[in-house]
């Protein structure tokens, strides 16, 4: 690759450096006793409107997106689009869901969406399936991560073979594991805000200055070929494009806050109004994602991908180059180091949180559930800790030893996984109907026909459907999550019949999910 760009290096290495003071640090704000798990994995669950703002904004908007959306746009075009609706569309879910969530976990001390699902539902093994999905589903997640830091260490010309080449997310990684371990969810909150201010600075800057450089956006799109700039048109019979990129958009809402480091941040809020104000307030990352992907048509124009001094770097990382070999492109050495960095805290937050949203379902749902059934404080808050390190010591290894593909498809099945978690988490906010093992049912199913489905796709997000003549590309996450919702309606009354005069289990009452 190309040689090592030392202005941008130090520039980068001084901000990876004031970042992991500040996660030490972080031990200290709003102290409470780490040695809790409500205080080391929420944050106490004090964490007011601004904070939780740049938490879940953090949790959600990861590195990995900032190199993924824009390398979908350079790769594939106006597809690429649909994470921009799906962010839109996600937000009135949050308003109307998960403020009863955040009520009814704050009233019985609900850590997990396994906690909530246990105390909802009375079944263990419907919270073990939500909680094993969940922690399936956020291991590649955290892997991906490591991606985006990949990426922006290697444009930064620092590359080799072996230890050598790997030694710089090793230490980014054991800061990560350090910093997590010592101050909990205030790490990766303090550090949000810093990330997403240098974030929002790095996007208004890129599509401020590259187009002035391009010539305009007139010239941008002009240099992007005709069919990256509009999706392409539906045959007959067929709902092509659009299809799939309508269902991706709403399939893709609908999981995501059902990932545990949603939840997390959600459930480290100080109140419900908090939740519901930064649901009208979040819509903010969707315009800078909606930015982020004309990053990879400004990429386009300027032909990054025919420069001979990126041809190592599209090699080895494909497409998810295009964003770094860009600002290489356009910006002095300084501002890089700057971007660079943002990308990379970019990595380190969601990474934070989801290891500790992991450990707090395996601590909550499967240790204290089926190991030691009564630990004392000190003792599920340490196994917790344990646990978050072990998390991110897999997604290391998965990362140094394993193909970086696999990490994609697997994060591509974990989006199919987590959403037939919906029933039980969503449904439940609102009503005790569903029977658990119904639901525990649906659940079995939609992730085995979703499994099926992506592996009959080789892997990739969309399956078409045949029906009456039809043909319908969908999401298959879409797809396999309204299978699942039918079998729950319709084994409900069957298995409630069955179990005729036994009283369902609930802990909750209706009063405990409002104010």
């Amino acid at each position: 690759m190309q040689d090592v760009n030392w202005t941008a290096l130090i520039i980068f290495v001084l901000l990876f450096a004031f970042i992991t003071w500040l996660g030490f640090a972080a031990a200290k704000w709003r102290q409470g006793d780490l040695d809790v798990l409500h205080e080391w994995g929420l944050g106490g669950r004090r964490f007011g409107t601004l904070v939780t703002w740049f938490l879940v904004g953090g949790d959600l908007y990861t590195a990995y997106t900032f190199i993924a959306v824009p390398a979908l746009a350079f790769g594939a075009g106006a597809v690429a689009f649909f994470a921009v609706p799906y962010t839109v569309v996600v937000y009135p879910l949050l308003f109307l869901v998960f403020p009863r969530i955040w009520h009814v976990c704050h009233k019985h001390q609900y850590i997990t969406a396994g906690d909530f699902v246990r105390g909802r539902f009375g079944n263990r093994w419907l919270a073990l399936a939500v909680t094993v999905t969940g922690i399936v589903a956020t291991m590649p997640y955290i892997a991906l991560q490591l991606v985006g830091l990949q990426v922006v260490i290697g444009a930064l010309g620092v590359s080799g073979t072996g230890l050598a080449g790997d030694l710089p997310l090793i230490i980014a990684f054991v800061i990560l594991a350090a910093f997590t371990y010592s101050s909990g969810l205030r790490a990766p909150a303090s550090i949000a805000i810093v990330k997403d201010i240098l974030i929002y600075v790095t996007a208004f800057a890129a599509v401020i200055v590259i187009p002035i450089e391009l010539g305009g956006f007139g010239k941008i799109f002009a240099a992007v070929p005709a069919p990256k700039l509009l999706l392409a048109v539906p045959g007959p019979n067929t709902t092509g494009a659009y299809g799939a990129y309508a269902t991706l958009a709403l399939g893709s809402a609908l999981a995501l806050f059902l990932y545990p480091h949603s939840m997390t941040g959600i459930l480290s809020a100080s109140s419900g109004h908090a939740v519901r104000r930064n649901a009208a307030l979040l819509p903010g990352y969707s315009f800078m994602l909606g930015l982020l992907a004309l990053v990879g048509f400004f990429a386009i124009a300027a032909g990054v991908g025919a420069l001979p001094e990126f041809a190592a770097g599209f090699k080895q990382f494909g497409n998810n180059f295009a964003v770094p070999a860009l600002f290489l492109h356009a910006f002095p050495s300084w501002f890089v180091g700057i971007a660079f960095a943002a990308i990379g805290i970019g990595a380190l937050v969601p990474a934070a949180i989801m290891s500790i949203a992991a450990a707090s379902l395996y601590t909550r749902n499967i240790h204290r559930e089926f190991i030691n059934k009564n630990p004392t404080d000190k003792q599920e808050a340490q196994m917790a800790k344990w646990v978050s390190l072990i998390v991110k010591l897999g997604a290391l290894i998965f990362i140094l030893f394993v193909p970086t593909q696999y990490a994609i498809f697997l994060q591509l099945l974990g989006g199919i996984w987590i959403i037939q978690t919906m029933p039980s988490v969503m449904l439940g906010a609102f009503t005790r109907w569903p029977n658990d093992w119904a639901l525990l049912v649906g659940w079995v199913v939609g992730i085995v026909a979703g499994t099926a489905m992506a592996i009959a796709t080789n892997l990739t997000p969309t399956y078409v459907l045949h029906i009456g003549g039809y043909a319908l590309p969908g999401y298959t996450a879409l797809y396999t999550v309204i299978l699942n919702l039918a079998l729950v309606i319709v084994l409900t009354p069957i298995f409630n019949a069955m179990s005729a005069g036994r009283a369902a289990f609930d802990e909750t009452v209706a009063s405990d999910y409002h104010a």
